[in-house]
């Protein structure tokens, strides 16, 4: 095949395989979820009856498959390389589903710890589906198709949690598993019918550990990549940091209701909201603009929006904050995915995208961690001026290394 057919097979089929892709992260990610408001319950009626314990295996269970996933990317990646990309997502879908129907039927809470664990296995259709969509997409629509599959994976995240609390009290727990399990069913369907990788050729073994080789020993690109991997990690830092003292923060702050769990709610459901409706236009503005440019202008705006939120007086400043620091994030991931897909050959995207799904699970655990730890040692004030200063240490990291970016 020429490059000019190539080029035509490209234009052809990337929308339809971007928004195979939204649904099929959307699903995924909402299955993920969606668990989070009734796992106390699902593992006291599994047969636990200590509040204490209840506790602790809900920790474990929920945090089992993150890590999980976190782990695995690099490896999904690497597949993807050699394999296609097509392949690791219709292998994750109908992993997911499998799974989760399974959890369904568990009798145990070890089994559900055991299945929640598989799933972090073998899922990652979301890094997945990142990684097709950037290698599939025409490099000058990179930004916005990021950030349009960004928005889908947003909004499975922001809708999981709703469902989770709403269906389990008209259909039960188990038929809320079962479910889910059929709509990731369609979403395997969907991936396996309608996308279609252009222009991939199976790679061996010797070829890409050639390219890995000679991508790692060019400095500039290896640098700015690296670079890019811990702009990942710092979007989830900076997010994250906050997700311990939001519900103490706002009991300290004048509020317009007493029940403060439900503004913390809010206030954590904002960010991701405003992040949803702004990710694909600012992936586009970055696609005419570039993308370095929005990383540096993203970072200095959410480190603006966490300095403020340390002075806000009222609830509805801080949710407000939260909001604009929503938007300001939103620019990272189309931005830093965009970055290392113009940087980096099509042979080993997908092991380096994947070190990028890895490193923003880093930055999803070491951010609550730092965020308890300064807010116990300093005051919680003290929290929005650490991650506030990290950001704009990022921001010069940016304009530092701006020549090197495409």
């Amino acid at each position: 095949m020429t490059h000019v057919q190539e080029s035509e097979e490209t234009e052809q089929y990337w929308k339809r395989n971007l928004y195979v892709c939204v649904f099929g992260s959307f699903t995924t990610l909402m299955a993920m979820t969606l668990v989070l408001p009734f796992l106390p319950i699902y593992i006291e009626e599994l047969g636990e009856t200590d509040p204490q314990s209840i506790i602790s295996w809900s920790g474990y269970a929920f945090s089992a498959t993150f890590l999980a996933a976190g782990l695995m990317a690099p490896v999904w990646g690497k597949f993807a390389d050699h394999f296609g990309r097509k392949p690791i997502l219709i292998r994750a879908s109908l992993g997911m589903a499998f799974c989760i129907a399974l959890m369904g039927l568990v009798q145990s809470v070890e089994e559900l710890l055991g299945l929640r664990l598989l799933i972090g296995i073998l899922g990652g259709y979301a890094s997945g589906a990142t990684i097709l969509v950037a290698t599939q997409t025409p490099k000058e629509h990179t930004g916005w198709a990021v950030g349009t599959h960004a928005a889908g994976m947003l909004a499975g995240n922001l809708l999981g949690p709703l469902v989770g609390g709403l269906l389990p009290a008209y259909i039960g727990i188990r038929n809320t598993f079962f479910l889910s399990a059929a709509v990731i069913f369609i979403a395997f369907m969907a991936t396996t019918l309608l996308i279609k990788e252009t222009a991939f050729r199976k790679k061996t073994a010797v070829t890409a550990e050639d390219g890995q080789t000679r991508f790692w020993q060019n400095t500039p690109a290896r640098n700015l990549v690296l670079l890019m991997l811990l702009s990942a990690s710092l979007l989830m830092f900076a997010n994250m940091s906050i997700e311990p003292i939001i519900t103490l923060y706002l009991g300290s702050l004048h509020t317009m209701s007493s029940n403060i769990p439900l503004l913390a709610g809010v206030a954590i459901s904002i960010t991701a909201f405003g992040s949803l409706l702004s990710s694909a236009r600012i992936g586009r503005l970055g696609d005419r603009k570039g993308h370095i440019n929005i990383l540096i202008a993203c970072f200095l705006l959410t480190a603006l929006t966490l300095l403020l939120q340390a002075f806000a007086t009222a609830d509805w400043q801080f949710v407000a904050l939260r909001f604009l620091m929503g938007i300001s994030l939103s620019g990272l991931l189309p931005a830093i995915t965009a970055i290392i897909r113009h940087n980096v050959k099509g042979g080993i995207a997908g092991t380096v995208l994947g070190y990028s799904t890895s490193a923003q699970y880093l930055g999803l655990v070491l951010g609550p961690l730092a965020g308890g730890w300064v807010s116990n040692r300093y005051g919680m004030d003290s929290v929005f001026y650490m991650t506030s200063s990290i950001m704009v240490c990022a921001a010069v990291l940016m304009v530092i290394n701006k020549k090197m970016a495409r």
